[in-house]
């Protein structure tokens, strides 16, 4: 492994579990590569509860695209490392510059429009992250896993949105769309005031639809990927637990989030890491 990967990895364990166990499963060569790329979604994801107000937040993702369009060293370990990640593995810049776009809707109260914007957020954000690992573990086979990844990634990100509800709920953030909303029989700020947990209800539910939807989706492309790929996906391998937890009870999901255990989450992406998805 690459000088540095050790510390990236520590930090990611403690960020993002589901990701730096996938890392694991990676051939050694590329591991660092993949912590550099986790890391970055982990220190971006972060912002929000990191600053009092959304303006030092856009400045911090300036200062991001600045030092990714410049390519050169900035002193900051991670910054360095995914430099040279991109710059070692040809990732496409335009990538990080719109999911770095995409992020600005973190640091914001506005609610999200509307299911499409929602499915487009997660293409920008979880869906790129993917679809960026697979160029770094087999960039020949990648591109035709695209769709995969797209769905993959909004199964995913929805599921983590749903897991992180009450957290957003707290601070007056609206990942939900108005349309499923509207459909569940609320708005975003009867939502976040917690009036209505009927309709609070429902609308976890339809969002759990959503991220099945997705899943189910990547499950029509999942038998076909290339062994190479594999370890990009492994992230989606607890999903199907955490949206089995939602969905026996969408009243306990608006309360706290959803876990599973350190064994079955280390089980369910072994048993991917091992068989990939040839049993579904």
């Amino acid at each position: 492994m690459a000088p540095g990967t050790d510390a990236l990895m520590t930090a990611l364990r403690a960020a993002d579990p589901d990701r730096y166990l996938s890392v694991l499963y990676a051939p050694a060569g590329h591991r660092g590569a993949l912590c550099a790329l986790y890391g970055f979604n982990a220190e971006i994801a972060a912002i929000r509860d990191r600053v009092r107000d959304a303006l030092p937040g856009e400045v911090r993702l300036q200062w991001w695209r600045d030092a990714i369009a410049a390519g050169a060293g900035t002193g900051h370990p991670l910054a360095d490392a995914l430099i040279g990640t991109i710059r070692a593995h040809d990732l496409p810049p335009r990538t990080f510059e719109s999911y770095l776009e995409a992020r600005i809707f973190d640091l914001y109260d506005d609610p999200m429009p509307a299911t499409a914007d929602l499915e487009g957020y997660c293409g920008e954000t979880a869906s790129a992250l993917i679809q960026l690992a697979a160029l770094v573990l087999d960039p020949k086979a990648a591109p035709g896993a695209a769709e995969a990844a797209g769905h993959a990634g909004c199964a995913q990100a929805i599921t983590g949105l749903i897991r992180l509800l009450p957290l957003h709920r707290a601070r007056g953030q609206c990942f939900f769309p108005r349309d499923l909303l509207a459909a569940a029989g609320t708005t975003p700020e009867e939502f976040l005031t917690q009036a209505g947990e009927a309709a609070g209800m429902r609308a976890v539910e339809g969002m759990a639809a959503l991220a099945r939807h997705h899943l189910s989706a990547f499950s029509r492309h999942a038998k076909s990927l290339p062994e190479s790929l594999r370890p990009a996906f492994l992230p989606l391998a607890p999903v199907p637990a955490y949206l089995a937890g939602i969905e026996k009870s969408p009243a306990q999901a608006l309360r706290r989030p959803v876990e599973i255990g350190n064994l079955r989450r280390q089980w369910l992406t072994l048993r991917r890491a091992m068989r990939g998805w040839q049993d579904r």
